[in-house]
């Protein structure tokens, strides 16, 4: 063992790494508070990363093929009687959870400000998108496995 690590540890062999519960629960508490769904701490070697919020959906894999009946409409500027949703991150785009599943919403659908409408994987995790409006889908504006940037439109809604 090197002689750094024995300091560390006191001279003693390697141990498991101390987790300060008091300290986490602050941390936690912060996020909570900030609603923060993301905290990273580092302090010399140590390192830790907390994350809440989007839960994640495992089993998606990357595909080119759309699911049956998700077809992209051409992306233009929304009509004055709809709503865009657009993507709050960087990411890939699924239009379902699994890549033979239907489409979580299609054009025609209709959705409630809580309805999940698609999954971006952003750095292996896949985020629940919710419509946050009400009304019916009028034009989905992004293919499956598409690439989207922040802000980029991905549905054009018509509110109810």
């Amino acid at each position: 063992m090197s002689e750094q690590k024995k300091e560390r540890n006191g001279g003693s062999a390697p141990t498991e790494l101390s987790v300060d519960i008091k300290h986490l629960k602050n941390l936690v508490a912060l996020m909570v508070e900030n609603d923060l769904s993301r905290l990273e701490v580092r302090e010399g070697d140590r390192r830790v990363l907390l994350r809440r919020g989007q839960p994640i959906v495992a089993g998606v894999p990357a595909t080119t093929a759309a699911p049956p009946g998700v077809a992209a409409a051409p992306a233009g500027p929304a009509a004055e009687n709809e709503v865009l949703i657009r993507s709050p991150m960087v990411g890939t785009f699924y239009a379902a959870a699994e890549p033979e599943a239907p489409p979580l919403v299609a054009v025609g659908s209709t959705v409630t400000p809580a309805t999940v409408v698609c999954l971006i994987e952003a750095m292996k995790v896949f985020n629940e998108i919710k419509a946050e409006v009400a009304g019916q889908i009028t034009k989905v504006l992004v293919k499956n496995a598409e690439a989207v940037e922040f802000d980029q439109p991905l549905f054009a809604v018509a509110p109810a």
